[in-house]
């Protein structure tokens, strides 16, 4: 493609959290430690989350969770993160009526990274670039992270392109009415459940006590949600999952809750995680399979996982959307300024 003279090259990166190199005890050992070790994932001094991290949790949580990795590296033939990424990105390029924007895809932790994409980019004379966190709600946890990448980039570079970045989309209306056709068009094909159970990604409590804006943002989707398919106030809960070590993290956790409503006898649950963009192992594994047959054991009927918005035209819709208002078209003179 041929670029005319004055026209500005701009690119696109769209960053996930990442995802092993395979589904081996190895594999997720590096990915952990990579993970864990960040300073915004875990907040605790290095003197107390050193020896537990490598004393402790390296050493013995890798091959329990290789081993569901193992399940459904099977299933997918790779990390199905990876492969709805890729999918993800192949569709947006088609998508988009953009055809000079230059689209790519990147990991905080783990390949391809963040860091080796932006230094790719500035090399090839990218004159703009939008780095896409794809998670809705902010957190110091994610998309704090994806900052910190980028800064560091900005720092190892002089000659730097134009950088811009979505720091969330937490109430977008098109983010929400994805998630809400995405409901809808499951309730029509199988039903609709006794209650709709939105879980997010947990944190721990002292993160938002310090004033991450994470669970307010989280309630804030899940309320216009909520709105948008009508529901009343029994219809509907929002959870937190995925918590790690003994620490206060956002409540109600959702394998607590789907026990309770278990042993409440309730015949069938749908689950929707609003916050994260594509499938992986926290839906796939932990809520589709473990929760699943969690509630199912204390006396449950059916849990229901409703996916997430992937490589939907409802996702695709979305990101052309913050693309455009992120990163408008435009022609520039050598001086930056917009002819």
């Amino acid at each position: 493609m041929t670029t005319e003279p004055g026209a500005s090259r701009q690119a696109v990166v769209l960053v996930h959290l990442g995802t092993p190199s395979a589904a081996t005890p190895a594999g997720v050992r590096t990915f952990l430690r990579d993970f864990l070790s960040d300073r915004r994932v875990v907040e605790l001094p290095r003197a107390i989350w050193w020896p537990l991290l490598h004393g402790f949790i390296l050493p013995l949580r890798p091959r329990r969770v290789a081993r569901s990795y193992q399940a459904l590296w099977q299933q997918w033939g790779d990390s199905p993160l990876r492969v709805l990424a890729g999918r993800q990105l192949q569709r947006l390029r088609q998508h988009l009526a953009r055809p000079e924007l230059r689209i790519e895809l990147a990991m905080t932790y783990g390949e391809p990274g963040l860091a080796a994409t932006l230094d790719t980019l500035q090399r090839e004379g990218i004159d703009q670039v939008l780095v896409l966190p794809l998670y809705p709600q902010y957190s110091a946890t994610t998309t704090a992270a994806v900052m910190d990448e980028t800064a560091r980039f900005i720092q190892r570079h002089r000659a730097l392109p134009g950088l811009a970045m979505v720091r969330d989309y937490h109430d977008h209306p098109l983010y929400i009415e994805g998630l809400a056709q995405t409901v809808e068009a499951y309730w029509q094909r199988q039903g609709r459940g006794q209650r709709l159970l939105l879980s997010f990604h947990g944190i721990p409590e002292r993160n938002v006590e310090r004033g991450d804006p994470y669970l307010q943002q989280c309630q804030r989707t899940a309320d216009l949600l909520a709105r948008r398919l009508e529901l009343e106030g029994d219809d509907w809960t929002m959870s937190f999952q995925s918590r790690l070590g003994r620490a206060r993290w956002l409540q109600p956790y959702t394998d607590q809750l789907l026990q309770q409503w278990g042993e409440q006898g309730l015949g069938r649950v749908d689950v929707l995680c609003p916050a994260f963009a594509v499938d992986c192992l926290e839906t796939l594994e932990e809520i589709e399979v473990e929760n699943q047959a969690r509630f199912a054991a204390a006396g449950g009927g059916a849990l229901h996982y409703i996916p997430c918005l992937n490589d939907s035209r409802q996702q695709l819709d979305l990101l052309q959307a913050l693309i455009d208002e992120h990163l408008p078209r435009g022609r520039h003179s050598s001086t930056g300024e917009e002819k």
